[in-house]
């Protein structure tokens, strides 16, 4: 079947998020290193960075399967990174949170990332960049509704 204009121009950006995610991962295992940690670390204890969450919470927020999530946070957990709280709302569903050597940790990622974020932006209009966010956005929010018909 061949694509139309849009559909060929989606494909498009979506080779495009492909190969993004890559860098970004590889950036971010090299920004987490000094602190032993990986990309998928860090996904998970910024999801928790607010606020306690359930594994399925953490999951259903950053678009990753359940049992991922679990894994992630038991290697956490053995390394002191995140504690287990009591779920007020759940027996068995514990609440996942940061330790504080976890907290250091994350403060320390977040200042290397804020210059490397920096960095990567400059010379690109906020605006550009805010209608990106927008755009990606959108398309999340309707693959999300599509895959729930």
């Amino acid at each position: 079947m061949r694509h139309t204009p849009a559909g060929a121009a989606f494909t498009e950006l979506i080779l495009e998020l492909f190969r993004l995610n890559g860098c970004v991962l590889a950036e971010g295992d090299r920004l987490t290193a000094p602190e032993g940690l990986s990309s998928a670390r860090w996904q998970v204890m910024g999801a928790i960075d607010e606020g306690p969450q359930t594994v399925s919470g953490i999951a259903r927020r950053m678009g990753l399967t359940r049992q991922s999530v679990q894994r992630t946070v038991n290697e956490l957990a053995r390394s002191g990174i995140v504690r287990m709280l009591e779920n007020p709302d759940h027996k068995r569903a514990k609440l996942v949170d940061l330790a504080p050597a976890g907290r250091a940790a994350l403060d320390a990622v977040t200042v290397r990332q804020g210059v490397w974020a920096n960095v990567a932006a400059d010379g690109i209009a906020p605006a550009r960049l805010a209608d990106a966010v927008d755009l990606l956005r959108e398309l999340r929010q309707r693959l999300e509704s599509s895959n729930n018909r």
